[in-house]
């Protein structure tokens, strides 16, 4: 009788508006303090934050609570997408863009191509007025066409930290002096710095600097050539691919080493690699469901970017295949050594669809050999002690932007893509009520 009650109610309430609070029922909870399963729970929300969680026999539920029923499913922090790419203001794509995000259960990004409207978004974001993730934003990105000499690279720093961006932007192309002066301002101003490693710099430099997070494993593989290389490692294409076959895997440990002493942090982008590079059949990108939300012409866009990468003169499956082998070696050298890393897939890029390629990066993060629970890790508790926030952890007075989920994602990481629901904010969105927001984004046949 009691199960039956939990889902009449639950079936009624299809305004979260109307009601004082939420009330996770009868649920399994992923706390993410440890890979235990607490089991048998009652979550109570109130506002922004968790008020109470303990068995369901001792926890009472408030009469005027919206009640989700938790039987047989799992509740966890949501996720965040720490290298995103979020259009401007203006744009048609904004709306559906941080909708994808949301309803995949993406609750944070971190916008890696800054945007001066994205200071008012930001705001906007986090009051609810607008349906998607928390942001964290960066300025418009430094590089070697935007800055012109080190006192310009002060002067731009300066610049984006008065306006009130989270943190700096680091594009290719820079001087070793223009990041230098770049890196000096920016901890002077406790104003962070991430993003790619410049060739002039290289990994060793920047860990040296202080970078916050190296974006996309960029400068590893240059580092692993051999001693008698060009420092710069030549060219080698996409994220160095075309170096694959001069790589000596054993420099792995030496550098994964170095990273864990200094204060960076990576975020891997396996998605954005593999999918541009691994020997994936172009049918199975171009037929995953998350493409009806693509518009055709990105689509197309996107098949002659992977179509340019992989016709490139020095390219074949033999050097990409070794390439992100090696790049999954790093991976897993990085965490054993006890570097941080942090869950971003590089999203809207090729054939990444924002939100569904975040679960697609936690796939490519255990194939390199973490457990789920240490793929999830780098999406939620990570996150959360890298950017200092009460979120990430399923616990009273932590704040409720949480995922609840139909299986159980410590079995298969490929259950965190069975969403039942989304939680923004304190806010409840069942999956109806996503699939809902996204119809109107899903393309049309001819």
């Amino acid at each position: 009788m009691k199960q039956k009650l939990i889902i009449t109610l639950y079936a009624l309430t299809t305004n979260a508006a109307a009601f004082a609070g939420t009330a996770f029922v009868n649920v399994n909870i992923i706390t993410m303090t440890d890979e235990s399963i607490v089991r048998g729970q009652t979550v109570i929300i109130e506002g922004r934050v968790i008020e109470a969680m303990g068995p369901v026999e001792s926890v009472p539920v408030p009469g005027d609570a919206l009640v989700v029923d938790g039987t047989d499913r799992y509740l966890l922090p949501g996720l965040a997408e720490m290298h995103a790419h979020v259009p401007e203001a203006e744009s048609p794509d904004l709306e559906r863009v941080l909708a994808l995000f949301a309803a995949n259960g993406v609750t944070t990004i971190r916008g890696m191509l800054g945007h001066a409207s994205h200071l008012q978004l930001r705001r906007q974001l986090l009051d609810g007025e607008i349906f998607g993730p928390r942001l964290i934003t960066s300025g418009p990105s430094l590089n070697g066409n935007s800055v012109s000499g080190p006192l310009d690279a002060e002067q731009k720093v300066r610049s984006q930290h008065a306006a009130g961006y989270d943190f700096i932007k680091i594009h290719p192309g820079l001087t070793a002096s223009e990041y230098a002066r770049i890196a000096t301002t920016a901890k002077e101003l406790g104003m962070p710095f991430a993003g790619h490693v410049p060739v002039a710099v290289g990994v060793e430099g920047a860990l040296d600097a202080g970078m916050a997070t190296i974006d996309h494993l960029d400068g590893y593989l240059a580092a692993l050539m051999p001693s008698d290389s060009d420092p710069s490692g030549g060219y080698g294409g996409f994220f160095d691919v075309l170096l694959a076959g001069q790589l000596i895997e054993g420099r792995i440990a030496a550098i994964a080493g170095r990273t864990a002493e200094s204060v960076t942090w990576n975020v891997p982008t396996e998605a954005l690699f593999e999918h541009r590079v691994a020997d994936i059949p172009i049918t199975d990108l171009q037929n995953r469901p998350e493409m009806r939300y693509v518009p055709k012409a990105t689509a197309e866009q996107w098949l002659r970017t992977r179509e340019r990468q992989q016709n490139e003169r020095g390219f074949s499956p033999a050097i990409a295949t070794r390439a992100v082998a090696i790049r999954r070696k790093l991976i897993l050298a990085l965490h054993d050594a006890g570097a941080g890393l942090l869950l971003g897939s590089d999203a809207p890029q090729v054939f990444n669809v924002p939100g569904f390629s975040a679960h697609h990066e936690l796939a490519f993060l255990v194939a390199a050999g973490l457990t789920p629970f240490e793929a999830l890790q780098t999406g939620t508790t990570a996150v959360a002690h890298f950017l200092g926030s009460n979120t990430g952890v399923v616990a009273v007075g932590r704040d409720a932007d949480l995922l609840l989920l139909d299986a159980d994602p410590l079995e298969d990481i490929a259950n965190t893509r069975r969403i039942h629901g989304v939680m923004l904010r304190g806010i409840w969105y069942p999956a109806r009520d996503l699939d809902r927001r996204l119809t109107v984004y899903r393309q049309q046949d001819d």
